[in-house]
C-alpha cells in the first residue's frame, strides 16, 4: 500500500536544525490561523490537521528520530512505502509499519498512522492550547453634533446584539472604536476577541468638516457684499453673528474661532463662514430700476484682466 509521505519541515516553514522552540513557535502561529474556531475557509480544516500532525513529529524526540531515519525521500507526497528503513520489521529503523487501517485516524495522514500510530479522536499537539477569539468589526453611524459633542450611544448589530458605546467627542469619520472582549469566542478556553466599530459620519445638510474645522456657507445679498453687513450664521450650539466686509466676494471665508469640532487636548476648531452672493430670481419694477441705473453709473469690470 503506497503511503503518503509528509515534508513536516517544509509544512511548519522551518529549516531541519530548528530548535524546539523555533517550531513550538512556528506551530502556535499556524495553529492560529487554521484552527477551524477561527478561519472558516474550506480547506483551513485539513491545513490545520497537517500542520497538527507535524508538530506532533517534530516536538517529540523520539519520534523526530524516527522520521529523521527515513533517509532520502524527504520529499512531500512521495511514495515511501519501499524506501530504505520502511518495511515488516527487519533493519534499523524497521518495525514501525503496525498492519492497522489508515482510514480513521482522525486526521493523520496515511504515513504517520503507519509508522507512528496516530491517536483517534483528537487533534495532534493542541491539548491544553487555548486560543485568543478573532477580532471583529462593524459600523457605526453617528451625526456630526454627535462626534461633536461625543457622549453614549445606544447601537444594535446585525447578530442582535445590543451596546452602549461612549463617543469621543471629536470623533472623526473612519476612526475605529475598540470594545474589548466583545469579538470572536476564543477556542479551548481562550479569551474572546475583540469588536471594532467604524465610525460613519453622516453627511450634514449645512456643514462641512475639515479636520477639525467647520464650513458653512452663509447667502449674502449683493448689497451686502457691496456695502458690507452683520449676517447671522448657524453653528453646531446655534447660531452667531459675523460681519461681512464691504466688497466681499462670493467664496470669501470669515472665521469664527472657537466653533469648530473638538480637537486634541480639547482644543476647538474654528468654523469658517463661507459667503455666497445670491441674486434675486425675479425683480419688483423699482429693484430693476436701481439695477439699471447701477449698471448705467458703475464702472466696475468683474472680468477685467482676465
Amino acid at each position: 500500500m503506497a503511503v503518503g509521505f509528509r515534508d513536516y519541515y517544509e509544512v511548519l516553514g522551518v529549516p531541519r536544525g530548528a530548535g524546539d522552540e523555533e517550531i513550538r513557535s512556528a506551530y502556535r502561529k499556524l495553529a492560529r490561523e487554521y484552527h477551524p474556531d477561527v478561519n472558516r475557509d474550506p480547506g483551513a480544516e485539513d491545513r490545520f490537521k497537517e500542520v497538527s500532525e507535524a508538530y506532533e513529529v517534530l516536538r517529540d524526540p523520539e519520534k523526530r528520530e524516527k522520521y529523521e531515519r527515513l533517509g532520502t525521500n524527504w520529499k512531500a507526497g512521495e511514495d515511501v512505502s519501499g524506501a530504505s528503513g520502511f518495511g515488516g520489521g527487519s533493519g534499523p529503523g524497521g518495525g514501525f509499519g503496525d498492519g492497522r487501517g489508515f482510514a480513521d485516524g482522525a486526521g493523520f495522514s496515511d504515513f504517520f498512522e503507519s509508522f507512528f500510530g496516530g491517536r483517534r479522536g483528537a487533534s495532534p499537539g493542541f491539548e491544553g492550547f487555548s486560543m485568543r477569539g478573532g477580532d471583529q468589526e462593524a459600523t457605526i453611524e453617528v451625526t456630526l453634533e454627535e462626534a461633536a459633542r461625543g457622549g453614549k450611544k445606544k447601537i444594535s448589530l446585525a447578530d442582535g446584539r445590543d451596546f452602549e458605546v461612549r463617543i469621543p467627542p471629536g470623533v472623526r469619520d473612519g476612526q475605529k472604536i475598540r470594545l474589548a472582549g466583545q469579538g470572536g469566542a476564543g477556542a479551548s478556553g481562550g479569551p474572546a476577541g475583540d469588536l471594532y466599530l467604524r465610525v460613519r459620519i453622516k453627511p450634514h445638510p449645512r456643514f462641512r468638516r475639515e479636520d477639525d474645522d467647520l464650513v458653512v456657507e452663509i447667502p449674502v445679498a449683493p448689497w451686502e457684499a457691496a456695502l458690507g453687513a452683520t449676517v447671522p450664521v448657524p453653528t453646531l450650539d446655534g447660531s452667531a453673528k459675523v460681519k461681512v466686509p464691504a466688497g466681499s466676494s462670493s467664496g470669501r471665508r470669515l472665521r469664527l474661532r472657537g466653533e469648530g469640532m473638538p480637537g486634541p487636548g480639547g482644543r476647538k476648531g474654528d468654523l469658517y463662514a463661507s459667503v455666497k452672493i445670491v441674486v434675486p430670481k425675479a425683480l419688483e419694477k423699482r429693484e430693476r430700476e436701481l439695477f439699471e441705473e447701477l449698471a448705467a453709473v458703475s464702472r466696475f469690470d468683474p472680468r477685467r484682466g482676465r
